[in-house]
């Protein structure tokens, strides 16, 4: 059994097919540690659903791999899986080589990456100190660097506040956080932090273009009032997330343009029924814990599918009806029992009040009323797998 990527949701199917008596598990992943982002995160709170307890990100990604090897699972960090082909097979690359590595059953758990400044094209020039989150804590906990003093901080997704904490650990003082929309993406009260902290929010507000010399210098920023510029020494671009699917498209699995990653069943299969996913490759972006409880989700019905009790693979889709939907997972329903994702998880595009409704062959079967905002988890029960399933978020008059 192979599972690509060493973050929760992969390190958590390891250990949940290890204890379910599979053997010779064994996990890939490139960073030369495995643990994947919470690695880089030295705040709280992790592992809490886990492990019954509040831990720093190090911590919680320590005791994932104690409890993977634990239960006799193989960790390799360091290795790089550049194709996956039907068998399934896995080219894998390390400092030993290149070697091409036959599994039963492959799970992808490679997670996400955040958008970085040239995938948002923001123009300026190309000074050094432009960082994504990611890059920061890498920086700050894995290398003890301190990249700037006094950055601006672009996004109010949660990991937007995980970078002002990682900033504070640093000694770092942003000057401000920027919000093209209308209010904070993140839950409340996470808006609290930046004014505690006395950091400048800035709501309705774009960053238009990046200037500086070898290092950033100013920003130029586009709001209602027209352009403003603000001195800063570095810009931290947080979120904007898209799953790392480069092997959903190298492998020719069916692939999923609302997600950016696979398209899957409720057990996790992907149009490979010998290849699974989970954790934030279907959908950027969860909690770390999260995508633990669906990696060990996954992982029980992998071990059905290798005695041979999962139902056939689905045909239909579930259809989005309406632009307010922006994805559905999971996106075809099987049937059978004991799903691995239990229930239908949605976004919307934009904060909406409506009604969230399930309708299949034209009946509703599910639905409430409520009032959704960006980046907040929707969820809805599994249709039977008969008729055509279909998902709507109508907004109300």
């Amino acid at each position: 059994m192979a599972i690509v990527g060493a973050g929760p949701a992969g390190l958590s199917a390891a250990t949940e097919l290890g204890r379910r008596g599979v053997h010779s598990v064994v996990v890939f992943d490139r960073d030369s540690a495995p643990g994947g982002v919470p690695r880089h995160c030295g705040h709280s709170p992790y592992g809490l659903r886990e492990f019954g307890r509040p831990m720093l990100g190090p911590a919680y990604a320590g005791a994932l791999v104690t409890r993977a090897r634990a239960a006799g699972v193989r960790i390799v960090p360091g290795a790089t899986v550049m194709g996956l082909t039907e068998g399934p097979r896995l080219r894998v690359s390390s400092d030993t080589g290149t070697a091409e590595v036959s599994a039963r059953l492959v799970l992808l758990a490679t997670g996400i990456r955040e958008t970085t400044r040239a995938g948002r094209l923001i123009g300026g020039t190309k000074p050094g100190g432009v960082l994504t989150t990611g890059g920061l804590q890498s920086m700050v906990y894995g290398a003890g660097m301190r990249p700037f003093l006094r950055p601006v901080i672009l996004g109010t997704e949660l990991v937007a506040f995980s970078a002002i904490l990682t900033c504070r650990h640093a000694g770092i003082r942003p000057v401000a956080m920027i919000e093209p929309g209308t209010r904070v993406t993140a839950r409340w009260p996470a808006h609290l932090l930046p004014r505690i902290l006395g950091i400048e929010l800035m709501h309705r507000t774009t960053l238009v273009s990046i200037e500086g010399g070898d290092r950033v210098e100013e920003v130029v920023l586009g709001t209602r009032d027209g352009e403003r510029r603000i001195a800063a020494d570095g810009v931290i671009v947080t979120g904007g997330f898209r799953p790392e699917a480069t092997l959903v498209r190298q492998g020719g699995l069916a692939y999923d343009p609302a997600t950016g990653g696979p398209e899957i069943d409720e057990f996790g299969r992907t149009s490979d029924p010998a290849i699974f996913a989970a954790g934030n490759l279907l959908r950027g972006v969860e909690t770390a814990g999260w995508c633990w409880a669906e990696g060990r989700a996954v992982a029980a019905a992998m071990v059905r599918a290798l005695a041979g009790v999962l139902p056939p693979p689905a045909t239909g889709r579930v259809v989005r009806v309406g632009d307010d939907i922006a994805y559905v997972v999971p996106q075809r329903i099987a049937g059978g029992t004991d799903p691995a994702l239990d229930r239908l998880q949605l976004r919307a595009t934009a904060a909406t009040r409506g009604r969230l409704s399930l309708r299949v062959n034209g009946q509703e079967t599910a639905g409430r009323s409520l009032s959704a905002l960006p980046e907040r988890r929707l969820l809805l029960p599994l249709p039977a797998p008969t008729g055509a399933p279909s998902v709507s978020l109508e907004g109300l008059q």
